[in-house]
């Protein structure tokens, strides 16, 4: 269900409802799975620059001990996300305009050629069908403004692309440059319903990689890149 334009929403951290179950069984460790909520917690603005995180605090709220919350806090730290204050937890780090622009003009080098080139390509039906349920529920997240599950399914069908155009230093680049991406607009266009008009673009990028159509990858991957310092991060309204 929708906010009103306006209303602060519940923070992912403070509302239990959109917890993650983290006390239930998974593949990845304890550790993974709070470092990635955590992130993508920050990438979206739940998580504020500023903000002083407790590792009891949240083990609270996951229900789980506060050792893998610890052990997530120093993955977050060494990736730059967070920084340790002496015994009072870890602050969210504000990353500037500036970095962030430089982040986009590096993922632009990147991606953009990749995009096409698997535009060119094509791509095997098992990830083509694969790509395409992630990009249907990132729309699904996206109406329903989940933010932390829409940004944890738009990195998994974005970086499940690139590996597929065979250069596993080109991903693990972007990997980390998508890390350090700060949306702060996501909140509002999800409360607007203006989300789901770019999360539609997914399903356009798969689309036209299932028609190998490159010159159309090429203008839509670079627009769809421009929404990271663009409406995404609060800076111009939808078009």
């Amino acid at each position: 269900m929708r906010t009103m334009p306006g209303t602060p929403p519940p923070s992912a951290l403070t509302d239990a409802r959109r917890l993650p179950r983290l006390d239930e069984p998974r593949d990845s460790p304890l550790r993974e799975q709070v470092a990635e909520h955590l992130r993508h917690a920050i990438i979206v603005g739940e998580l504020a620059p500023g903000q002083v995180l407790s590792a009891p605090t949240l083990a609270e709220k996951f229900s789980i001990s506060a050792t893998p919350v610890r052990e997530a806090m120093l993955d977050l730290a060494n990736e730059g996300h967070v920084v340790a204050l002496r015994y009072k937890g870890y602050r969210v780090v504000e990353v500037s305009p500036e970095v962030h622009a430089q982040h986009l003009e590096l993922r632009r080098f990147i991606e953009i050629p990749l995009m096409v080139r698997l535009a060119e390509q094509g791509i095997p039906d098992s990830l083509l069908a694969s790509s395409r349920s992630l990009a249907a529920d990132g729309l699904e997240a996206a109406i329903s403004g989940d933010l932390i599950e829409f940004i944890r399914l738009d990195s998994s069908l974005h970086l499940g692309l690139l590996a597929a155009a065979g250069n596993a230093v080109a991903v693990r680049h972007i990997r980390s440059l998508r890390s350090m991406a700060r949306l702060s607009g996501l909140r509002d266009l999800a409360d607007s319903g203006q989300l789901e008009n770019t999360a539609r673009e997914h399903i356009d990028l798969v689309e036209t990689i299932a028609r190998r159509d490159p010159e159309t990858m090429s203008s839509l991957i670079s627009r769809h890149l421009g929404h990271v310092t663009g409406v995404w991060a609060g800076n111009s309204a939808v078009t």
